[in-house]
């Protein structure tokens, strides 16, 4: 029996340095070097918010672009004097500088209080938290512990995010590999409820879909008539869409209504109705916010865990945009 029991005990002690060997995150991982840290980036964001809104889409989207890249490591942050990091790669120029911004502000409070301790990679988590309650949308605990990466490189990003003509079977597949199902893809695409798109992000959908269909026949005419509107041929390539036509400001579920009625702006949105496979979960978020909003929570929470660095991998930035040497 007493084997038995120190054979147990060893095999509990196996599975915690295993834990962290993996990277486990805490929500509690500041608790005694700095306990404020999630209201003093609170207090940044809102200011942030109070000068534009433009604040909570970028920085969401931000999280995203990150995370997906490296990592959820802050690497998309750095600024090179070269032109060849992360930010500076095609998919990623189309990112709001707010975005980057609202983590700067942040970073500065937070450093005021208590430096060399907190990551840039965990204010932007927290900051995302915190810009989808601004918009009205659920709050949720953030786990925290990342450290900010060591590479950032715009040869790495191409083929690596999300783009807007994808299918079904591309989209799963990028999210597979960072070990989101179609369900938190699904969840995690609602975030489109918010923010804007460049019209060149679309056009082909408006006058180049197929040699038999200009228009892509999955759009509703009336809501295509509308993007024509704002985005002729010869738009200025400055000229920006609200993704969602109804409820641009707010975080609910009408992304999912508005792809029931085909006016999702992207392919990779309407697509979600459009192939059954994905259909009844679109289905159950247009109907039903609260099913939206506990997905949306659970995809967020795995998606910040996506290639964490933690314990001695990494480093705590002093400064978002560069590395400390």
């Amino acid at each position: 029996m007493e084997r038995l029991r120190s054979l147990y005990v060893l095999i509990l002690a196996i599975i915690v340095i295993l834990g962290r060997a993996e990277g486990q995150l805490e929500e509690n991982f500041y608790s005694s070097t700095c306990p404020n840290v999630e209201f003093i980036v609170q207090q940044a964001v809102a200011t942030k918010f109070s000068q534009t809104f433009v604040t909570i889409p970028a920085t969401l989207r931000l999280f995203l672009h990150d995370c997906f890249v490296e990592g959820c490591d802050a690497s998309v942050m750095i600024d090179s004097p070269d032109g060849d990091a992360e930010k500076d790669a095609e998919d990623n120029l189309s990112l709001a500088g707010d975005g980057f911004d609202t983590v700067i502000k942040a970073k500065e409070a937070v450093e005021a209080q208590c430096p060399g301790v907190v990551s840039c990679a965990d204010i932007l988590a927290i900051a995302t938290r915190d810009v989808v309650v601004l918009a009205g949308g659920p709050s949720y605990n953030v786990e925290l512990g990342r450290r900010d990466g060591l590479i950032s490189k715009a040869s790495r990003v191409a083929g690596n995010l999300p783009e807007p003509e994808f299918n079904l079977k591309q989209l799963n597949t990028m999210f597979a590999s960072h070990n989101l199902s179609q369900f938190d893809m699904i969840a995690l695409s609602g975030a489109h409820t918010l923010g804007f798109s460049h019209c060149n992000r679309f056009s082909d959908r408006l006058y180049s879909f197929s040699p038999s269909n200009p228009v892509d026949p999955s759009l509703d005419p009336d809501y295509a008539k509308q993007l024509m509107e704002m985005c002729p041929q010869d738009v200025d390539p400055s000229a920006i869409v609200d993704m969602d036509p109804v409820t641009p400001q707010t975080f609910d579920n009408e992304y999912y209504k508005n792809l029931v009625g085909g006016k999702g702006l992207f392919t990779s949105d309407q697509v979600l109705f459009t192939d059954e496979s994905s259909q009844g979960t679109v289905n159950d978020f247009a109907t039903n916010g609260f099913d939206f909003n506990g997905a949306f929570v659970s995809a967020m929470r795995k998606l910040g865990r996506v290639g964490v660095k933690t314990g001695d991998e990494g480093e705590i930035r002093l400064d978002c945009t560069m590395f400390n040497s």
